[in-house]
Parts: structure tokens; sequence; C-alpha cells
């Protein structure tokens, strides 16, 4: 490692060279692009020499032939130990004394790694917080080439290397969702709604066979069969939020669910929290309830609910889609909940009946819809059973259209207990989950569905929290507990 008074020396060289190529670009008449990725790559030299000269101006980590450290004596090892921090200007190479019980033993404390704040691995903070907040948005591969094209070569990254930094983070997901403060009361809505989705990912074919089978299926690709076919695994996504009532007719939840007329005064969502739970494989003493993505996801939306409501004066509603595992889990976790089926999966099952008796998308279809969807807004779920089973008789269905109008038929049947329209509108409650539907495709298809993407079991989960985290706008607090807890662990002085 060159000493601090040769970084110095090679900083004010980069000093003098930025003033000589500013003269030059005005002589020449560049254009102020040329200039400004000249300017760029000198600084970054510059900043490589600025932090080298600081590293240097620390000494080598000397503190002596013995340290007493957390009840143990501690000795100087022979010679200097050489370690390499990779930052966003480039790579350093530091050498220093470091301390243990014995030769050839485990390294117990380094204090100059202290006096840094150096983190575990050779890369950086700063240059892994970009890392990784490229990942959560983009593919590894094409988040190391753009963070690499910005670099330059100096950054010397890899796919692996992000990969398994975006593990090492979402190891502190956890305990940072458990030091979150809450939003200020004044911030909150009288309403505190509860949705959640399930969706799939592509997984790759290692897939572990411990997992439940209702986790993950597979779709065949062309020329597959069997275990060649793609496997995917579902992933739950959950949201939290509160909001305003909104009290509303029939009519107006008309135009807006078919022709598209969005009320210009509808309350937009407070403080909106969304997160991402899988399954994670295990052997039989480990599983239970923290485990199992569905249970670990109401376990975790029930902890705020209480947070956030600790008086229970705000209404709790609970919009889902009829899926039965999550009803079950919203009665095992949030009883207290106004449970509310989506109003969107009712239309689709509609749309589904409608087609059993006219042509898609045709006028006789699109008044079928409005027909039974405003039976069914003003609370007269009953009245649309009774006439869908009466059509089966009067108009012989069979086949395909026999067992479609019945599954709908069913599906009414199970959630009518969710289904009080008439109610939920004149209170101002939401009977929409679109909040957690575009969490789904927001949170995990746009990032983990995209084209030739496959997960493994400790990849996929890792993504997901930490592209939650992102969403949410938590990145940089999140970024700065990560450090801190690792910080801690590294160096904090044992009792």
């Amino acid at each position: 490692m060159i000493t601090k008074e040769d970084a110095l020396h090679k900083v004010e060289e980069q000093v003098s060279k930025l003033k000589r190529l500013v003269d030059q670009a005005f002589d020449e008449e560049l254009p102020i692009h040329e200039v400004e990725r000249e300017l760029f790559t000198v600084l970054m030299d510059m900043g490589l020499m600025a932090l080298t000269a600081h590293v240097a101006r620390q000494g080598d980590g000397n503190v002596g032939k013995h340290l007493e450290r957390g009840g143990e004596t501690l000795l100087r090892l022979k010679g200097q130990h050489k370690r390499c921090y990779r930052s966003i200007y480039g790579p350093i190479d530091i050498s220093r004394y470091v301390y243990g019980t014995r030769e050839a033993q485990e390294i117990k404390h380094v204090p100059l790694d202290a006096r840094l704040g150096l983190p575990a691995g050779d890369i950086s903070y700063v240059l892994e917080d970009w890392l990784e907040r490229m990942c959560v948005k983009d593919a590894f591969r094409d988040s190391v080439d753009s963070l690499v094209a910005l670099l330059g070569v100096r950054a010397k990254l890899s796919v692996d290397t992000a990969e398994e930094h975006c593990r090492q983070m979402a190891q502190h997901a956890a305990s940072f969702r458990a030091s979150q403060a809450m939003p200020p009361a004044r911030e909150e809505g009288p309403l505190l709604v509860v949705t959640a989705d399930g969706t799939s990912v592509p997984m790759r074919r290692s897939l572990d066979r411990s997992l439940d089978p209702k986790e993950q299926h597979r779709v065949p690709s062309r020329g597959s069969k069997g275990e060649g076919a793609q496997k995917y695994q579902m992933a739950y996504v959950g949201a939290i939020y509160t909001i305003d009532p909104f009290v509303r007719t029939s009519d107006e939840i008309l135009d807006e669910l078919l022709r598209k007329r969005r009320a210009k005064d509808r309350p937009a969502p407070k403080h909106k929290h969304v997160w991402a739970k899988m399954t994670r494989p295990g052997d039989d003493s480990k599983k239970g309830l923290l485990t199992h993505g569905p249970t670990y996801l109401f376990a975790e939306l029930a902890v705020e609910c209480h947070a956030r409501n600790p008086g229970k004066n705000k209404q709790l509603i609970c919009l889902l889609d009829g899926e039965k595992q999550f009803w079950e889990l919203q009665e095992d976790w949030l009883r207290r909940a106004v449970g509310i089926l989506d109003i969107y999966h009712v239309m689709k099952r509609l749309r589904q009946a409608a087609e059993c008796f006219h042509p898609e998308n045709s006028d006789e279809a699109k008044r079928f819809v409005e027909r039974y969807l405003r039976t069914i807004l003003e609370g007269r779920v009953g009245t649309v059973i009774r006439s869908f089973r009466k059509l089966i008789t009067t108009h012989h269905l069979t086949g395909e259209k026999l067992k479609r109008l019945t599954a709908t038929i069913t599906y009414y049947t199970n959630n009518r207990r969710h289904m009080r329209y008439n109610e939920y509108l004149a209170a101002g409650y939401p009977i929409g989950s679109g909040v957690a539907e575009g969490a789904c495709g927001h949170v995990v298809k746009d990032r983990m569905a995209c084209t030739g993407m496959r997960w493994s079991l400790e990849g996929a989960p890792a993504m997901l929290h930490l592209r939650a985290l992102y969403l949410n706008g938590d990145w940089h607090d999140f970024v700065e507990h990560r450090i801190e807890h690792e910080q801690d662990a590294l160096y904090a002085q044992a009792a």
C-alpha cells in the first residue's frame, strides 16, 4: 500500500490534470459531453487516491504486542496481513497487523479494520448499495453490466457477487422491519385495510421436493414432459394501508367498473406497506408456522395491524380474492376484520357466466354482467345464485358451460358472507383488492418473472425482501440498518 504522502501527491497531480483538461477543452472547442466524460474519469482517479490517503493515514493497526478484548488476551500475529477493499473508485490493498490467541488460529481482532469500519467482505457498503439498488429493479447480469459500464473495469463485479450480496443483505430485512417506527397517527386514516394475493415465481429445476405440492407446480414448455417442465413456486404478497371512508352508490361503482369512470375525489391509501413471503423448505423438526409462506405473511400483517391500531379505534378491513386458505388465515390472525370479497374477482366470474349464454364481449354479455353486478352490489347475492340455478335448467346447460356456471354459483355461495356490498358501500369501505394485485405485479412479476429468469430457494425470498423494502421507500434506512448491525457484529467489544 502506498504512503499517505504519495497518495496526496497523486491527488495534487489529478487536480493539475483537471485544470489542463478544462484549458484543453476550451482551446479545442470540445463538446460538453466529451469534457464531462473526461472529467468523470479524472475525478474517479482522484477519489481513489484520496481514499487511499485516508486509509494510509490510519496507520497499520499496530497497538502493541498484546491487547485485552472481551476478557481475553490477544497476541499480535507475525507480519502484516493484506486484504482488498473494493470501493466505487477502485480497489485498495490494505496491509495491517492482526491479533489472535496464537499463530495459525482464528484472527480475533483487527484494530485497523475496526477503526476504518470495514465491511465483512471486500466490497464497500457504498458499492454494495449501488449494486443491489440496481439489482432490485433489473436482472443481475444487466445490473452488473450497467454498473461496470458506469464505473469502468475498476468495479470488477460479477453476477455471483451480486446474488451473494442480495442474500447477505436480505438477512437483515426482518430485524429492520421490527425496528421500524409506525406512521404518525395524525397522518393515518380511520380505515385500516389489509389485503393479500399470490402469484408464481419460476424456479430452477432443483426445486426442493420437501415442499408442499400446493406450493409448486409445473408448466410444460414446448417439447418437454414431466420433469423437463418449468417449475414454479408460489409467492404471497401482502399490503397494509389506511384510508378515509368513501361512501358510494351501486351506480357509481358500475360507472367505475364497467365504464372506466374513476371518481375524482377517491381518497388515496396512506402509508402503504407491501412485502412478500415464500414457503421455505425444512425437515420435520423445523416445519411450523414461520416456514409456511401464507401463515408467515398473515402473522406479519397482524403484527403491523396491532402496531398501527393499538387502541382498536380504526375499522379493520380484510380484502381477499376468495382463496380458502386466505380466509382461514384471516380468521386465525385478523378475526376482528370485516372480510370483503374483492369485487374484481366477482365481476370476473360474472363475465364467465355471461359467456355461457352470449358471445364474448357482445352487447348482450355486457348487459348480462351489468344486470347481475348491480344486483350483487345491492346486497342481493342470493337472488343471483337462485337465478343462475334456474338458467341451468331453462337453457339445458351441459358440458363446459354447465361446469363454468356451476363453478360461479359455488364461488358465490362459499363467499356469500363476504359479499354484503350494500353495507360496505354505505359505510365507505373499499371493495377492490387492486392494491394487492398491483403489488403482485410490481413486487414479483416485474422483477422475477421476466423471460429466462429462474430462481433458487435461497435467492427468490431474498430478492422479494429487498424489492419490497425498495418499493416501500425504505431503502436508505435499510442500508444504514444493515451497516450498523454488521459493524456491531464485527467490532463491538465483548462484555
